[in-house]
């Protein structure tokens, strides 16, 4: 009787979602659900009461209500574990269970999650997960990337929230399974795992939540794409070489390697580029649009042999790349160190020295108190500029220089 009314109960949730509208669909939906996990919890209460499954001690206080052959089988893991008195992990202070939590990389971290809920809490903790991020994406996350997640998280809630098995996507759908598992066996297989799944569904990716460990595990998968910004876009191409790019990543976890997609731009689709290395990718190390012109705030104090990135495009229709360039000398001034007044003049040089002497593209000059947004459509158009400050940044745009000389 307890299987038909099972199968009963599985069959009307059927029929709901294909008759019914979107939103009649799912207020009838939950209002049978609370319908039957009472009616559920009543017979599975009915049916250990009436002798088929009844507690006859102190263990079965603490466990929830299952079928007999599961209750006995619990009952005599309780009992092995109190005459062998096997020690726990759980047995250790906080403090040494927090040290050993901190030293596991984050594969076996989510190994524990997996344990018990007591663990599972544990493991779940941001402050374990913010360094495990901060060493592997921390460089090729920034603060438009933090921003991408909030709305990808925001979309997910709305479009139905965790990426997995939708039965084991809500608390209600759990204690539905847990009530109707307590009085239809057949459908046990089908309790909630740990990670917020149910067994015997395959899981569509990781759940989530707005922790840190979600975001991390949606990186790994890569089935989250984050903004940043990629050196030498398309495989080095010649006409992109010393440039960086605004582009769309997602992770391969199975060629440690990411995937692009840069906007599309005047006739051009969407380009895709796959095993770009870690090496060619960065965050966005200001917060301007790719079609936006840049502010420019140090060209006061540009002075020759200064490093610089600078906005370009090719016409108006094309999104800006960062160029890397340094500041030369006026043709007037012979570049002695003792003499040199160059960072005096309202005008600026600057050099791209990967192009060969006599290239268009070798020189441009910029005013450096009223600079805008300068060019034509032959020779492109220069936007806005920023000077490296740091050395690993000099430092990266070296080891890209092309070993030939650029035309």
């Amino acid at each position: 009787m307890l299987a038909l009314l099972a199968t009963f109960v599985l069959s009307c949730l059927l029929l709901l979602s294909k008759t019914c509208t979107r939103e009649m669909r799912l207020l009838l939906s939950t209002l049978f659900q609370e319908l039957a996990l009472s009616l559920l919890g009543f017979l599975a209460g009915y049916r250990l009461l009436g002798g088929v499954g009844a507690a006859t001690d102190t263990a079965t206080d603490t466990m929830p209500l299952m079928p007999s052959f599961k209750r006995k089988r619990a009952e005599a893991m309780v009992e092995s574990s109190e005459e062998t008195s096997e020690p726990s992990v759980l047995d250790l202070p906080e403090l040494a269970i927090e040290c050993i939590l901190a030293m596991l990389p984050p594969a076996e971290l989510r190994n524990m999650a997996a344990v018990c809920r007591s663990m599972r809490e544990r493991c779940q903790g941001d402050h374990l997960w913010e360094r495990h991020m901060s060493e592997k994406w921390g460089g090729v996350l920034g603060s438009a990337a933090r921003e991408e997640w909030r709305t990808y998280l925001a979309s997910a809630s709305e479009t139905g929230g965790a990426a997995g098995c939708s039965l084991g996507g809500s608390g209600r759908h759990r204690r539905w399974l847990a009530a109707l598992s307590c009085v239809c066996p057949v459908v046990s297989w089908m309790r909630p795992r740990a990670d917020g799944g149910v067994s015997g569904c395959k899981s569509a990716g990781p759940v989530l939540d707005d922790s840190v460990m979600s975001w991390y595990l949606s990186m790994e998968s890569g089935k989250f794409w984050f903004p940043a910004q990629v050196y030498n876009r398309e495989h080095g191409h010649v006409g992109f070489m010393m440039s960086c790019y605004d582009a769309e990543l997602s992770y391969d976890l199975h060629t440690d390697t990411f995937r692009a997609r840069y906007p599309p731009h005047g006739r051009r689709t969407v380009v895709l580029e796959d095993g770009v290395q870690w090496d060619r990718v960065r965050a966005s190390p200001v917060d301007t649009h790719a079609h936006d012109l840049h502010v420019s705030d140090c060209l006061h104090e540009l002075r020759p042999g200064d490093s610089i990135e600078i906005q370009w495009r090719r016409n108006k229709e094309f999104p800006y790349g960062w160029w890397y360039g340094v500041v030369g000398h006026l043709e007037s001034c012979d570049g002695s160190e003792h003499f040199c007044r160059c960072h005096l003049s309202d005008t600026i040089v600057l050099e791209f020295n990967q192009y060969t002497p006599g290239s268009r593209w070798r020189q441009s000059l910029v005013n450096r108190k009223d600079h805008r947004e300068e060019g034509n459509e032959g020779d492109g158009f220069y936007g806005g500029i920023r000077k490296l400050r740091g050395k690993d940044e000099i430092s990266k745009w070296r080891q890209l220089w092309p070993t030939d000389i650029l035309e």
